[in-house]
């Protein structure tokens, strides 16, 4: 089985939850690398280098065109 693989990096939760939904909606496997770090020093998150987005590689390029769309709509986006 391969690894999940970083598809994008955050700084904001807001990002993290409107990704989720989208995520969820589709039924696509996923994690966030440092998302627990952001509730309890949410400054050392972007020390860590953002909350990044994990997705199986199979799924890479749908989860791209999610984050195409939601980029379209002036959602932020690191990587």
């Amino acid at each position: 089985m391969k690894p999940f693989e970083v598809i994008a990096t955050f700084n904001f939760s807001h990002e993290i939850i409107v990704i989720k939904h989208r995520l969820e909606q589709d039924g696509i496997a996923y994690f966030f690398e440092n998302e627990v770090t952001l509730g309890i020093a949410p400054f050392y998150t972007t020390a860590l280098g953002g909350i990044k987005l994990k997705v199986h590689p199979n799924d890479f390029e749908k989860v791209q065109k999610i984050l195409d769309e939601l980029r379209d709509g002036h959602l932020s986006i690191v990587k």
